[in-house]
């Protein structure tokens, strides 16, 4: 996803909780950091994550793996044309519903990446994480 912003901006985003807290997250129980244990709470009334920070390299790079799901998040920011363009990879998927994941990882880290261009070039969330957020609890009530 390329945004509007600098390579420093965008890490921060990920990395402060007061920032992650404004596009995709709840509440994170501490900043990211070398070696960083932090809990998350998703948008998604009940759904959490521990975060465990695997590589942290300021402002290129961001690694952890979440313990509920076993997944790997790699994430990389690399500046090009007075843009920085933020890159998202997932691995680690498996069992008889690996694609059903694969979907499901790739429409939530889409839907991140746009909220988070939107909130850095404009300084607000489009809150499209919120939204979807809202569907998939409405959903469940059902």
């Amino acid at each position: 996803m390329p945004i509007r912003c600098t390579a420093t901006q965008a890490f921060d985003a990920f990395v402060q909780p007061d920032r992650i807290t404004s596009f995709w997250l709840k509440s994170a129980s501490a900043p990211l950091g070398p070696g960083a244990q932090v809990a998350w709470q998703f948008m998604v009334a009940g759904a959490s994550e521990c975060v465990n920070v695997t590589a942290f390299e300021r402002p290129r790079h961001i690694a952890f793996t979440w313990t509920g799901s076993g997944l790997f998040v790699d994430i990389s920011l690399a500046e090009q044309g007075g843009m920085t363009v933020v890159g998202v990879e997932v691995r680690g998927f498996g069992g008889d519903d690996a694609m059903d994941q694969i979907v499901n990882a790739t429409e939530g880290f889409s839907i991140v990446l746009c909220d988070l261009k939107v909130f850095l070039e404009s300084g607000r969330p489009a809150n499209l994480v919120r939204d979807k957020a809202a569907l998939i609890e409405r959903a469940r009530d059902a």
